[in-house]
């Protein structure tokens, strides 16, 4: 059996001095290899530790259980937000009732293009919706994710450079090492039959989706929110409401109901 990776996050009751190192020793006595180490948040630190087995994790646990200035949070195998937590110094903000929701404000697009990235490296379909209000960089972020991954991206619909409708893909980009960004406004107001049915046709391939403004893109489609696999949001602010409220009103859009407000 080869090196096992493990997951160690503990609260700190009392930072005296001298407590990294103590843990530190004790792993090394239990020949247990530190690989990244940083705070999670406050008071909390995160540790990402390579052994040879289950044995060496077991007696790990028993002795930190008796070390009373700490308290083990998590020992687990690592899952990808723990990864994210000691890379970046803190958690992603997860929605409480719906877990497939994550939460970014601007000041934190390095740690979603992370994110991101991490989730275009898996293989098979993935279909991720991301919620935002103009100019706060959803598709930046997307393009900058897909690079970190080395994946190529393909807008199916977009207004980055210029609106984008396709309503057909050459032979070789149906790839499914692709990135396939749709924009739900440009989608629902422009396409066509034609566009849609290309839709339809990637929805099936098992390759990664990504659908900017996903609320409008179902509004108007046989897809459900429960389609989605990934749901992020992207704010200005923490408290920023991300709202549909002006394309929702013709009245006071151009010609195209939603162009002069750069969605």
């Amino acid at each position: 059996m080869g090196k096992q990776e493990w997951y160690l996050e503990y609260e700190i009751h009392v930072n005296r001095p001298g407590l990294l190192g103590d843990v530190a020793s004790l792993l090394g006595m239990l020949s247990i290899n530190i690989v990244t180490i940083n705070g999670v948040r406050d008071s909390r630190r995160g540790m990402l530790l390579l052994c040879d087995n289950n044995e060496q994790i077991e007696r790990l646990a028993t002795i930190l259980r008796t070390m009373d200035n700490i308290t083990v949070t998590k020992l687990r195998q690592p899952k990808l937000l723990d990864r994210l937590a000691v890379r970046h110094g803190r958690y992603i903000q997860r929605d409480a009732d719906d877990k497939k929701t994550f939460r970014f404000v601007r000041d934190e697009l390095g740690l979603l293009v992370d994110f991101m990235a991490e989730l275009f490296k898996e293989k098979g379909h993935k279909l991720i919706g991301i919620r935002g209000m103009p100019r706060v960089g959803k598709t930046e972020s997307i393009v900058a994710a897909s690079v970190c991954a080395n994946k190529r991206w393909l807008f199916v619909s977009s207004t980055l450079i210029k609106q984008t409708v396709r309503t057909q893909l050459m032979e070789d980009e149906y790839s499914e090492d692709n990135i396939f960004i749709i924009d739900g406004i440009v989608s629902t107001r422009r396409g066509n039959e034609q566009h849609w049915q290309l839709i339809r046709e990637l929805m099936r391939l098992e390759a990664t989706k990504v659908v900017e403004h996903p609320d409008m893109f179902v509004r108007h489609t046989e897809y459900t929110l429960d389609d989605f696999d990934y749901m992020i949001e992207l704010r200005h602010e923490p408290d920023e409401d991300i709202s549909y409220e002006a394309i929702d009103r013709p009245s006071l859009l151009g010609d195209d109901g939603f162009s002069e407000f750069g969605f």
